[in-house]
């Protein structure tokens, strides 16, 4: 194979992705196939065989990989269908909307010799690759504190409107944390672990007419004694974007598209437990870090995709660690609903069942307004 013939489907964030398959932004990747049940999204690639479901478009024997754009709930069934295809498959996030049904994904990745990988683009980002660098390569101490504020998810009410599953539990199984917050949540693992325990607040439709949550605060624990914030809104305008990190060897903050990191000369607890030190502060030397860019993002990982298959390249995110960011983002739910904290690993089953009542009992009726399909709601997804 000198090419991978793909297929999208799904051409809301699909179409951003199959625009830029055409215009030759990923080497060796061949746009073969589009589907969507809507045919004036077909219509806007007219030079690419067109299907109205993602059946018939495995089916057609055009394709060597797939990469899945749906809403939320189709990812798991339309992934496990091309894994059976004997398809590759690129997935975007979140990969599933529960743990369960993730676990149910990765299982049916039985063929090693296919590439199985999820879109979480910000693990090409040079700011969190140099944090990564920073914590791995042991310059930051053991971790003391995470907090990450994440409110610059702003959205409006005809964002919410301008699709009837949008914001709703059957139809996206959830709201800020599914929908906004999978990247933030895949670095938050990526770059700390998974922690072993969550409690969160949420608000449930508290800015907007919807029955998910469009604000959060969790607060996080993790195996070291390490402690975090979490905290994640589409209803604050201007919204911030920190993460500040504090280490036994000194403090990172990335801010305003720079990362400071203040080095303690002495570690902070040896320091801290030094009766002839007085009153003083550690010295610390200060390191800026900035970058002309965020790095390759969707085309690096479609770039990484094409290149595991035809050249045995390590995938930059496997979706297998999709279900960490599912996970977290299940357990802060869980927690709000229920007023626990909830341990990790958390209870797949116990998480389906409150979902299935969440859909079960709501009263939500959404009044569709007359948006242009031709929105693009990618170009407010921020670093």
């Amino acid at each position: 194979m000198k090419k991978v013939r793909i297929g999208v489907v799904g051409l809301g964030m699909g179409g951003v992705h199959a625009q830029n398959i055409i215009d030759g932004k990923v080497r060796d990747l061949e746009l073969a196939a589009i589907a969507d049940t809507d045919p004036g999204k077909l219509a806007r690639f007219p030079g690419v065989r067109g299907f109205a479901t993602a059946d018939e478009m495995i089916a057609s024997g055009l394709i060597d990989a797939i990469l899945i754009a749906t809403p939320h709930y189709f990812h798991v069934p339309v992934g496990i269908a091309a894994l059976k295809a004997g398809l590759h498959v690129l997935v975007e996030k979140p990969v599933a909307v529960h743990k369960a049904d993730a676990a149910r994904l990765v299982a049916a990745h039985t063929d090693g010799n296919l590439v199985f990988a999820a879109v979480f683009n910000q693990r090409t980002d040079p700011y969190y690759l140099k944090i990564r660098e920073l914590i791995r390569g042991g310059d930051l101490g053991e971790i003391r504190r995470v907090n990450w504020i994440v409110t610059h998810w702003f959205r409006t009410e005809a964002y919410y409107a301008s699709s009837a599953w949008r914001a709703t539990w059957a139809g996206e199984g959830g709201g800020v944390l599914l929908n906004q917050c999978p990247h933030n949540l895949d670095l938050l693992q990526w770059l700390f672990g998974l922690p072993v325990r969550v409690t969160a607040h949420a608000g449930f439709g508290r800015y907007h007419q919807i029955e998910v949550e469009d604000d959060v605060t969790a607060y996080i624990e993790f195996t070291n004694g390490a402690t975090g914030v979490f905290i994640a809104s589409t209803g604050e305008a201007p919204g911030t974007h920190r993460l500040e990190i504090v280490g036994e060897r000194g403090r990172i903050v990335y801010e305003d598209e720079k990362i400071v990191f203040r080095r303690n000369e002495t570690g902070m607890t040896r320091f801290s437990r030094t009766a002839t030190e007085g009153f003083a502060l550690p010295a610390t030397t200060e390191s800026v870090f900035t970058f002309p860019d965020h790095g390759p993002q969707h085309v690096g990982i479609m770039q990484n995709f094409t290149d595991a298959i035809l050249r045995g390249e390590s995938l930059v995110a496997p979706a297998a660690e999709g279900m960490y960011s599912v996970e977290l983002a299940n357990a802060m739910l869980m927690s709000a609903w229920t007023g626990e904290s909830i341990p990790f690993p958390m209870d797949a089953r116990r998480y389906e069942q409150l979902l299935k009542q969440q859909i079960a009992t709501s009263r939500i009726e959404k009044v569709q307004k007359s948006v242009p399909v031709t929105t693009d709601w990618s170009k407010s997804f921020r670093p």
